[in-house]
């Protein structure tokens, strides 16, 4: 299991160098010299994807996402428990789609939440959350 589950607000922040970016490097870094991989669901790698295309570009991507394959990211399908748990914290709390699948991974995998997302604040009782920015 993952000590560490990222939302897309961390890797997002990692790749455009702003606040949180060298905590994020610190994790990917330690993770690697581990050899434990971080955790991100497919669907958070989709937010990745899409808000560096709107934002940066194709070629930003195109860089980011050569990047990721050397990164100890380990990305997670979705499955219809991890869909329930998803669904129940999107039925309980202000939180994104995207947001929900990355707390329902944490949950699932008994594993921190890497994020600077203030939407997770509310869940602060239910999951672990590391705080990259304050």
């Amino acid at each position: 299991m993952p000590a560490s589950v990222l939302d897309s607000f961390a890797l997002i922040a990692y790749f455009r160098d702003e606040p949180g970016a060298a905590a994020v490097e610190q994790l990917l870094v330690a993770a690697a010299k581990k050899d434990a991989p971080l955790a991100m669901t497919d669907v958070n790698y989709a937010e990745v994807k899409y808000s560096i295309l709107k934002k940066d570009g194709p070629t930003a991507w195109a860089r980011a996402s050569r990047i990721l394959q050397g990164l100890p990211i380990h990305f997670h399908p979705t499955n219809r428990a991890l869909a329930d748990l998803a669904a129940d914290f999107k039925a309980r709390h202000k939180l994104s789609l995207a947001d929900a699948f990355a707390a329902a991974l944490a949950k699932a995998s008994n594993a921190e939440l890497v994020t600077g997302d203030a939407e997770f604040k509310a869940l602060r009782r239910e999951i672990p959350i590391r705080w990259i920015t304050r």
